[in-house]
């Protein structure tokens, strides 16, 4: 199956952007497909690495925040306080 070869239909404007798409003129449409899939791959590829950079980059910022907020934390005198219905962590400063 590696090597068969099949024939697939195309509209008459798919097989002309086919031609405009080709590099040499006597490049196969095999060719030009396959470049275009490798080209799709790249992208996909780049666009995926960027995202994982960029998801590195907010983790780091949120565990900068939260490294800020945990100093913030200990400097304050926290207290619970049972105030009726509503209980939380107040300040006594």
């Amino acid at each position: 199956m590696k090597n068969e070869i099949s024939t697939i239909q195309l509209r008459a404007n798919v097989k002309n952007d086919l031609d405009r798409m080709r590099e040499k003129s006597n490049e196969s449409y095999e060719d030009v497909i396959v470049r275009m899939i490798q080209t799709i791959e790249s992208k996909r590829r780049a666009q995926e690495d960027l995202m994982i950079e960029g998801c590195k980059v907010m983790a780091e910022d949120m565990l900068e925040i939260n490294r800020e907020w945990e100093q913030t934390d200990a400097e304050l005198d926290w207290e619970w306080k049972d105030d009726g219905d509503k209980k939380g962590r107040h300040s006594s400063r």
